[in-house]
């Protein structure tokens, strides 16, 4: 059973100007992205129009502990980190096309700690990420 409950983000302000957060379409699915919250998947990755490089500062909803919500995506390590924390913490779309970017995420796919749920969500929507982790292991 695949529950989908389709919804459109709407613009938000505060953003910087660099982030274009034009409306995307995203699904609530069956998966969990952690107990008690169901796996957001944006269905169409070219809406994931975040920063590929430099700096971003995720907002306390999303990085609650830590020693700084601030990560350099130069740094891949902590690429892969803010990618990991948005895919499962994201409660909305617009948080995804704000932190996200689609290239990146197919870039650092196979090399993502995430919740079972996140990953099978994801790739069952984006046949990109599930070629990309095919390809990582074979």
């Amino acid at each position: 059973m695949n529950i989908r409950t389709e919804f459109r983000s709407r613009p938000r302000r505060g953003y910087s100007e660099h982030v274009d957060v034009k409306q995307a379409t995203a699904v609530r699915t069956q998966y969990q992205a952690r107990p008690g919250r169901r796996a957001i998947v944006i269905t169409d990755l070219a809406d994931l129009r975040g920063p590929a490089r430099g700096t971003v500062t995720l907002p306390l909803r999303l990085y609650w502990s830590g020693p700084s919500p601030a990560f350099d995506l130069d740094d891949m390590d902590l690429c892969r980190w803010l990618y990991e924390i948005v895919l499962r913490e994201a409660a909305d779309p617009e948080e995804l096309i704000t932190y996200l970017n689609g290239d990146k995420l197919v870039e650092v796919w196979s090399r993502l700690f995430l919740p079972e749920g996140v990953r099978r969500a994801w790739e069952e929507h984006h046949p990109a990420l599930r070629a990309a982790a095919a390809s990582a292991v074979g």
